[in-house]
């Protein structure tokens, strides 16, 4: 890891002093933080050029004896330093992560200090604590102050408006996007993270977290009406008790009076501000892995990402077998079969193959014998994961991780959290480590949006907390998945990646698509259903239809089946939020490039100067002449890519295009 530091010192005196103004800009001049401890409480302000994004803006952390960090702020000292630097992941949408940024630290009287970084592509801040004993965190002034009522890309959680706000503190953190001003928020629900916000001018921002360790997540609402988000926290919880689906979840019926206790020298969250004037970008930024914590496991050579053939979205339905299809061993080795056939890593077992509502890993039903499956993937190189209720797995984990780890089993998809309250972050880092140390992977479902907990821990392949395919299964005809695509990559996916689901062979156009349950659909094309294995980020990659329909559709099973999951660089080709968007890939000597659009026929002109010298070839799925008709009608054909590196490419409505690229 290559680094350059320049610290400077600022000190005021000898002594502490009473609040001054900071100012720390990104490495290329254009984002300005200002930071000003001379009034009652703390406040940060961040431009773009000339811009302002966020106007002064106050933050404080209240503690159980009444101290208040960042009130009446009395500095020690403060600090500049640059840093520049590569980060290597092991596994990642890149090879290699430029990490150069500018920070400021300020550490106050009364053992705290906030911290500053400014990146090219955005900005965080965070407090710091040093404290010798134990600290109690009662409340947190988190408070986005915008300059201008632009509009706001809203995840709400789900359900009516209810008696109080902390009713929609259980939530499995999916839904579509409300765009609104920011004045029109509202006070009378929750949306969750990250948001994005169009400040005008063709500058965008998403704001998240990161490094959310020991400390709960963070929820937004607008308290007064004005241009302010507030943060809003889950109090952590006191009393709880076992129910909700199947017996699988922990409900919780009182809470402390506090947010967090926790250790006295820590770091908290980072809060995150990721800023563009090209929206694209977004869809390829960094600062959430960035800004976590360097890998914990120091051996990852164990750690295999990969694709799975899934059950559950397509009802275990097989057709042309002699045997009952369903939750049984015929069924798993048919599935095993496919997969070795094809070349996709895993076989996944979600619910059912347990007793269901004793939350108890260790009751298997009679159908399935785990151990015969186990050796019957490992003779075709085939690994078995293992879907898991939240409850049962809590209950038991060390057991639960040594058992199967033993017994052969690759990883565990770890299901119904639906919570993001100190108590369960908790959780999730725990899982992490002894998942870890039992040489198991992990995929988050009934999640909370990453924090770069893939980065610290880098067995977690995957996170849900998005509206997946699997909402098409019951969503009414008015759902509009389509749009969403095209707009959840460059807010959702930019906290981290997305296990999305796709992967589905029906496919319907707006005035077809029904919710079939047990035969279920996608919306838009099937180039479009192609094009999400590149664009979407995703390290553990489902397919999520049945095995009967991918192998009467060899085409479009080879492609998917020869997509990688992990790559050593992504390029933004083009987009605009809730347009379309062009992402390019590449893993080895090969790149993959897809293209999704919303309900609009769109043709682009694909740059694919990336490319640099040498003569190209592309395998290119596109819309076929009749898919706004048949979503399932696609061309595929061999095209040469043109010495001046311009490919023009049709899209149909909710369409795509998928492209394999060759130096020949």
């Amino acid at each position: 890891m290559k680094k350059a530091f320049l610290c400077l010192l600022f000190l005021a005196g000898t002594g502490a002093v009473f609040g001054k103004s900071h100012e720390v800009k990104s490495p290329n001049g254009k984002i300005t933080v200002s930071v000003n401890t001379e009034g009652e409480t703390a406040t940060y302000e961040i431009r773009h050029e000339d811009k302002t994004l966020i106007a002064p803006s106050p933050i404080s952390m209240t503690l159980d004896d009444g101290t208040v960090l960042g009130a009446q702020p009395t500095e020690r000292k403060a600090s500049l330093q640059s840093v520049d630097q590569t980060i290597r992941p092991p596994f990642y949408k890149k090879a290699e992560i430029v990490d150069r940024y500018n920070e400021l630290t300020i550490t106050f009287r009364g053992d705290y200090g906030l911290r500053f970084r400014v990146y090219d592509d955005g900005a965080a801040y965070r407090f710091f604590t040093t404290q010798k004993d134990s600290i109690t965190v009662r409340a947190e002034q988190a408070d986005l102050h915008f300059a201008t009522d632009g509009k706001a890309y809203l995840p709400y959680v789900k359900g009516e408006p209810r008696k109080s706000l902390d009713d929609d503190l259980f939530s499995s953190f999916e839904n579509t996007y409300v765009i609104k001003p920011v004045s029109q928020v509202g006070n009378t629900k929750l949306v969750f993270l990250p948001v994005l916000i169009d400040a005008g001018d063709g500058i965008k921002m998403v704001f998240t977290e990161a490094d959310l360790e020991d400390y709960p997540g963070m929820r937004l609402y607008n308290r007064k009406g004005d241009l302010t988000l507030n943060g809003y926290f889950a109090a952590c919880p006191d009393r709880v008790e076992q129910g909700g689906h199947n017996m699988l979840q922990e409900l919780v019926r009182t809470r402390h009076p506090y947010l967090a206790r926790t250790v006295g020298t820590r770091d908290f969250p980072w809060r995150v501000f990721a800023i563009t004037d090209r929206d694209v970008e977004l869809a390829n930024n960094d600062l959430v892995y960035r800004l976590a914590s360097p890998s914990r496991v120091e051996d990852t050579s164990w750690i295999k990402p990969g694709k799975v053939a899934w059950d559950w979205w397509n009802d275990w339905n097989l057709d042309g077998v002699d045997f009952r299809a369903g939750i049984n061993n015929d069924t798993y080795k048919y599935y095993i079969d496919f997969a070795a056939e094809h070349g996709i890593e895993y076989v996944i077992l979600d619910e059912g193959w347990a007793v269901n509502k004793q939350a108890d890993l260790f009751q298997v039903i009679p159908e399935i014998d785990l151990e015969e499956l186990v050796e019957y993937g490992r003779t075709r190189k085939v690994g078995i994961v293992l879907w898991a209720g939240y409850y049962a797995m809590a209950r038991d984990m060390e057991r639960v991780c040594q058992h199967y780890s033993k017994m052969g089993i690759k990883g565990f998809k770890v299901d119904f959290m639906d919570r993001d309250d100190q108590q369960m972050v908790n959780f999730y880092y725990r899982l992490a480590e002894t998942a870890a140390r039992y040489h198991l992977f992990i995929d988050y479902h009934g999640a909370y949006k990453p924090t770069g907990l893939h980065r610290t821990y880098p067995n977690v392949l995957n996170f849900e907390g998005v509206f997946g395919l699997e909402q098409l299964k019951w969503s009414k005809e008015n759902v509009d998945m389509v749009t969403y695509d095209v707009t959840m990559p460059y807010i959702r996916m930019l906290a981290g990646p997305i296990d999305y689901t796709q992967g589905a062979m029906r496919n319907a156009t707006r005035k077809n698509y029904r919710p079939v349950n047990s035969e279920a659909m996608s919306q838009g094309t099937r180039c479009r259903q192609l094009a999400e294995y590149v664009v979407f980020e995703s390290p553990f990659n489902m397919l999520c239809d049945t095995p009967s329909n991918y192998m009467r559709e060899q085409e479009c099973t080879q492609f998917i089946s020869a997509v990688p999951t992990v790559w050593d660089e992504t390029v933004g080709v083009d987009g605009r939020v809730g347009e379309y968007l062009i992402l390019a890939r590449r893993k080895g000597d090969v790149w993959y490039i897809g293209g999704m659009t919303n309900w609009d026929a769109r043709t682009v002109e694909l740059d694919l100067g990336f490319l640099g010298e040498g003569v190209f070839e592309a395998e290119l799925f596109r819309d076929g002449i009749n898919a706004d008709r048949a979503a399932r009608d696609y061309k595929r054909e061999q095209v040469a890519v043109p010495a001046d590196r311009k490919l023009s490419v049709k899209m149909a409505p909710g369409g795509g295009f998928a492209m394999r690229i060759i130096r020949k």
